[in-house]
């Protein structure tokens, strides 16, 4: 018999695993950080602060988060990298302490036609799963629910190898059962194209009948392609063409056909003008193209399935009356309260199992309950997610993460609130606080006061933005944020006053019966001549009734969420047209043509394609790129660089601020009023800081957004409807905005504007709010009159909250 013996120790000291309760950052200079060294608690919210561009995406987002997913894609094989990005190490000295980083950010989830909420959740993938199962009648597995799943029937022989003199002939049939709708391939949509906006049906192909953007009379691909091919008489005009030659000239299959000994092939017009025009995301088309897209086409919804982009046979099947094209088109609310009511099955489909299933439905109320907790309860699953505003987006992506059993996990943030009523906020806060409470070390990078005064810890950086920008001017507690004197600090606490003396309307803009999505029979008046804000809580109809209701034409300008697309080689002064008059300039002043005074085309340098920096591709470990030695990171060649104006060349220009720019082209040498007006406009944005060549892939989200409504100052309308400006903006920078928009109505314009933000409605001539909750609880003109008037009434959840901003 064996005893064990204990003997007594001391108790032990801190175990050494426990110290790494820090993130390290020393050294960070990415973009335009400073040599920026920091300490971030673990298990603790901490939000990253200050205005426009002073760095907190590089340090948060290009920094921390990024080198935590570097790190995480090396520990897969050599095999699997090679399928994944490869992003560079970022430029920091030394980053101890990282855990798992999941980003949850603003990147719209896809604009492809057959990506809605339900795809992107996975809530379809269980919907799908739910009908195989209970769905009367049985038609078949989850694919048979899936309008991404087309049916497929094939049949054929193989011959199967046994051994010598061992052969057998195998006959097989496959078959597999799709939800998809054979008429719109799953996109709920059908096109129908102008074909007079087409071609000249008078002239003849030889003639230059095509009237396609980019389809030149000498193009191989396309116009000669025609012309050549046999099929057709390329000097006959195509009003007379024969039955046959008018459907090989729309219609006809690929076909191989040899122009000047070249195999092409040759395809109907109008086929081939879907695959090069209608299958690409519409806001990724260039703005010419964009526009012949809307004039040439038509989307209407699809007649077959009635735009629920499914068959017959997955409408046919019902669990209690409802088919899984009926639940996708409830609110989400309401879906999660159907499922929660599922009854057992009836005898009949009791052989597939209940108890099988319920595992299923537990999940599937957890993913909707989720929607719903996180503000979200107003979509409804076949909404299509190309749809979705920033904000809205981003809290889709939050639904896989609520109930997450991950702890010790780096969450990541860009703005949460963005979208955000004040009454959400809140929720959005706890939501937070609960994943911190977990064991989770939650990053958030925030501009509103309510979510940074929950903080455990803050991180301000500036002071200012850009070069200007991009250091730590105070890290600590939210107390020591308000006494520590930052701009941050300083306007923390600031209340826009409530404007008592408002501008009276020159007209007014009548909508009558607008019913576009929540709508219900909407008839309001909105001011014109005025500052007019349309308010209400997150899926109330705002957007709905603006957008929806306002008819785009003509004295109307928009400026929406939309993302501004561009590339590396894309920057400040391509993206607003600034670089023609410089180009133009440049070559007047020195009798050359403006061509060599683009970096994308003759002018730039041959040995990095205008680019400034040598990329070399190392496979599956990160691609390293080192500044062009010939240009030394100017793009242009040295002959370029030898023509100047007022004593600058054309990379100077581009290095310089918009300040700087403005100051330079609006006197002396080198004066171009055009380009002092573009100017003038990205200053009135508050974009004086921003280089007029750094790439537009280097901005932040509310330096883009104000980049946007900059260029769209420039077009003549006298209507300007702006979505959520202040969206990405500082504290210190919503004062600069409100003058803006009062510049703009003193200048005669009409400003309609939809926000949250309690300044802005502070400072609103008029009023429109919207609610009185969300999806079907909402969609009706609860309030209109001048803020003064909505505080005194508080009978909203707008009134409540404006009236606690200002203190009332």
């Amino acid at each position: 018999m064996s005893m064990t013996t204990r003997t007594k120790t001391q108790s032990p000291g801190p175990h050494v695993a426990d110290s790494h309760d820090l993130i390290r950052v020393h050294g960070a200079r990415e973009n335009n950080l400073k040599d920026v060294s920091i300490e971030i608690p673990k298990r603790r919210l901490t939000v990253f602060t200050g205005v426009s561009g002073s760095g907190k995406s590089s340090l948060v987002f290009n920094t921390i988060a990024g080198e935590s997913q570097r790190l995480i894609n090396e520990t897969y094989s050599a095999f699997v990298q090679g399928f994944m990005p490869t992003p560079a190490r970022p430029e920091v000295d030394v980053l101890e302490g990282l855990t798992t980083a999941i980003i949850v950010d603003q990147q719209r989830i896809g604009a492809d036609p057959r990506s809605t909420v339900g795809t992107a959740t996975d809530a379809n993938a269980m919907l799908r799963i739910l009908f195989s199962r209970l769905g009367e009648p049985h038609i078949g597995p989850p694919n048979a629910f899936s309008f991404n799943v087309a049916s497929v029937r094939a049949s054929g022989a193989f011959t199967v190898d046994r051994g010598p003199d061992r052969t057998k002939a195998v006959k097989k049939t496959f078959t597999r059962t799709g939800g998809m709708c054979t008429r719109c391939e799953g996109r709920g949509k059908v096109s129908d194209i102008d074909l007079t906006q087409l071609f000249d049906d008078s002239k003849s192909i030889a003639e230059g009948a095509f009237t396609i953007p980019g389809w030149k009379s000498d193009s191989f691909w396309t116009v000669r392609v025609y012309a050549e091919s046999g099929l057709i008489d390329p000097n006959k005009p195509i009003r007379k063409f024969t039955k046959k030659e008018m459907h090989d000239f729309l219609h006809r299959e690929p076909t191989k056909v040899k122009v000047e000994g070249v195999n092409l092939t040759y395809e109907g017009l109008i086929p081939k003008i879907q695959k090069s025009f209608l299958s690409k995301d519409r806001e990724a088309l260039q703005p010419h193209i964009r526009a012949f897209v809307d004039r040439a086409v038509t989307f209407t919804a699809c007649p077959e399935c009635d735009g629920t982009r499914l068959s017959e046979a997955a409408r046919s099947s019902r669990i209690g009356g409802i088919n899984i094209a009926d639940a996708c088109a409830m609110q989400i609310s309401d879906l999660a309260e159907w499922v929660r009511g599922l009854d057992e099955p009836s005898p009949t489909s009791s052989s597939r199992g209940y108890p099988m299933v319920a595992p299923l439905l537990d999940a599937l109320h957890h993913t909707l309950d989720s929607f719903v907790e996180i503000g979200l309860g107003y979509l409804s699953l076949d909404r299509p997610s190309g749809t979705l505003s920033g904000g809205e987006a981003q809290r889709v992506k939050m639904v896989r993460h609520l109930g997450s059993s991950l702890t010790d996990t780096t969450y990541v943030f860009d703005e949460p609130t963005i979208g955000l009523h004040p009454h959400d906020i809140q929720r959005m806060n706890d939501l937070l606080l609960r994943l911190r409470d977990k064991g989770n070390t939650v990053l958030v990078v925030e501009h509103k006061p309510e979510t940074i005064a929950i903080a455990d810890h803050v991180v301000d950086l500036g002071p200012g933005a850009g070069t200007a920008g991009g250091t730590v001017c105070f890290e600590g507690t939210v107390e020591g944020l308000r006494a520590g004197g930052t701009i941050t600090g300083r306007h923390f606490d600031d209340r826009a006053a409530l404007k008592q003396t408002v501008r009276t309307p020159t007209g007014t803009l009548e909508i009558r019966g607008a019913t576009a999505n929540n709508l219900r029979d909407v008839d309001v008046d909105i001011p014109l001549g005025v500052l007019a804000v349309v308010t209400g809580v997150a899926g109330s109809g705002k957007s709905s009734l603006v957008h929806g209701s306002i008819p785009a034409g003509a004295g109307v300008v928009s400026v929406d969420q939309g993302a501004i697309r561009g590339s590396r080689r894309s920057n400040p002064a391509t993206y607003t047209g600034l670089l023609d008059p410089i180009r133009k300039a440049f070559a007047k002043a020195n009798g050359v043509k403006p061509a060599l005074f683009s970096a994308n085309s003759e002018g730039a340098c041959p040995n990095c394609n205008g680019v400034g920096v040598i990329y070399t591709d190392l496979a599956m470990m990160a691609g390293a790129a080192t500044t062009c030695e010939e240009c030394e990171g100017k793009r242009f060649e040295a002959s370029v660089l030898d023509h100047h104006l007022g004593g600058r060349d054309i990379s100077e220009v581009l290095a310089m601020s918009v300040t700087e720019a403005k100051e330079f082209f609006g006197a002396g040498e080198a004066r171009t009023p055009a380009a002092h007006r573009i100017l003038g406009r990205l200053a009135d944005v508050g974009l004086g800081y921003l280089s007029l060549g750094q790439p537009l892939t280097t901005l932040s989200g509310g330096e883009r957004q104000r980049l946007k409504l900059a260029t769209h100052m420039a077009e003549k309308g006298g209507i300007y409807i702006l979505d959520e400006p202040t969206t990405g903006l500082h504290l210190a920078d919503v004062e600069q905005l409100l003058g803006l928009l009062d510049r703009l109505v003193d200048s005669g314009k009409s400003v309609i504007v939809i926000e949250h933000h309690q300044a802005v409605m502070a400072h609103a001539d008029w009023i429109i709010d919207l609610g009185p909750g969300a999806g079907h609880d909402g969609g009706r003109i609860v309030f209109e009159g001048t803020p003064v008037d909505l505080v005194a009434a508080r009978s909203t959840l707008t009134g409540e909250h404006l009236s606690a901003y200002v203190g009332t």
